[in-house]
């Protein structure tokens, strides 16, 4: 059988203030142009279809050309939610859209409730795992501790309890939308943190044939049978270095697998420059990236005037200014934003405990600080499912 696999599709997203509605309507036909040409089986969609819980409706109506583009085509469709949507705005009518090969699978509790497809050497199970948000699935999987990998690992055992009932040889896929340790993230992925750990273990998957996973924007293989698609467009200036793909996947009567990297229509180069204003005016291999979105990020000890005008007029398309001079990280000059880059909220509030009394917190202390983050992220998405 051979599957398609993305994820990520961020439908509504723009990127630094750029509207991607285009490239992302470019992307959905060159999904179906795929799926066509290539023969595909079974397209998987692991989860962010949408950029936000209540998308705009640009974004819903190009969803809703792409199931209809990909039910004209005969082909069926596996779709999770993801951490960005709203699960029971996009699962509204998924039994009815069922009917036309589109399957919405957004509900925790389905979880061990395949879609069962077949082809010439039988059936393959696609198990829809939707982004379980710890705190709010804890109760429905049976665990004590709110945490990523306890609620997978019991959505993976229905998963294998279903899989252990079905004819020996039946091959099995599963769609998630998590963080899996040894994957590498970009600025563009929403923290997922709890407890102060965000990643999973690859071994919790294990017992399938194919892991389809989305969250991380770049696309990567954990392990021969758990990957990554990442996003098919950029949606931050970490992401300038990714190839952009989808995942054709071929599952072999049994169960060994063939996979080969799709690229996706990429709409402008993505660059980072850095130096003096006067460095990069005048540098003559930065002329490549002339045409390509910009950010660019100044060196200069004092800042310069007009700076964002003068790059454009060498880089029409410079979108992010950056100023970080040159200084010693202790230098009382250097900026609060950039002495707080790459630090975890818990870590920023460990350093303002120290900061006040002298002495960062205890073991105790970190726990209460956890405790708190936690509880304000799973507010956050009590309020987000309630909207």
């Amino acid at each position: 059988m051979r599957l398609l696999h993305t994820s990520d599709w961020h439908l509504g997203r723009a990127f630094h203030r750029v509207n991607m509605l285009g490239a992302q309507a470019e992307f959905i036909g060159h999904l179906v142009r795929t799926v066509r040409e290539r023969e595909v089986d079974a397209v998987v969609v692991s989860g962010d279809v949408y950029d936000r819980a209540v998308p705009p409706l640009a974004a819903v109506e190009l969803f809703d050309d792409a199931l209809h583009r990909l039910a004209d085509l005969g082909v069926p469709t596996i779709m999770i939610s993801g951490n960005h949507d709203s699960a029971r705005r996009l699962g509204v009518g998924a039994g009815l859209i069922g009917r036309a090969g589109i399957h919405l699978r957004t509900a925790p509790a389905a979880a061990g409730t395949p879609v069962v497809l077949a082809d010439g050497h039988g059936e393959v199970a696609f198990y829809g795992l939707p982004y379980l948000e710890p705190a709010l699935v804890k109760d429905e999987f049976g665990v004590e501790k709110a945490g990523h990998e306890a609620v997978l690992a019991a959505a993976m055992d229905r998963v294998r309890a279903d899989l252990a009932t079905r004819a020996r040889g039946t091959r099995s896929v599963v769609l998630a939308h998590a963080f899996v340790t040894g994957g590498e993230p970009s600025d563009s992925e929403r923290d997922i943190t709890v407890g102060g750990v965000a990643s999973v273990p690859a071994g919790v998957f294990d017992g399938v044939d194919y892991v389809a996973l989305g969250h991380l924007h770049g696309c990567q293989t954990i392990t021969e049978r758990v990957r990554y698609s990442g996003s098919p467009l950029p949606y931050s200036f970490s992401e300038a270095e990714h190839r952009k793909t989808m995942w054709l996947v071929d599952l072999g009567a049994d169960g060994t697998l063939d996979a080969e990297r799709i690229d996706c229509p990429v709409p402008r180069a993505l660059a980072r420059v850095r130096g003096t204003l006067e460095e990069l005016l005048a540098d003559p291999g930065l002329a490549r990236h002339e045409e390509a979105w910009v950010e660019a990020t100044l060196t200069d000890a004092v800042r310069p005037a007009e700076p964002m005008a003068r790059l454009s007029e060498r880089f029409p398309h410079t979108l992010s200014l950056v100023f970080a001079p040159e200084r010693a990280p202790d230098d009382p000059d250097v900026s609060y934003a950039r002495r707080l880059a790459g630090r975890s909220d818990q870590e920023i509030a460990e350093d303002f405990v120290a900061h006040v009394r002298g002495a960062g917190p205890d073991e105790r202390e970190r726990a209460v600080l956890r405790d708190a983050f936690d509880a304000v992220r799973a507010d956050d998405a009590v309020r987000e499912v309630a909207r």
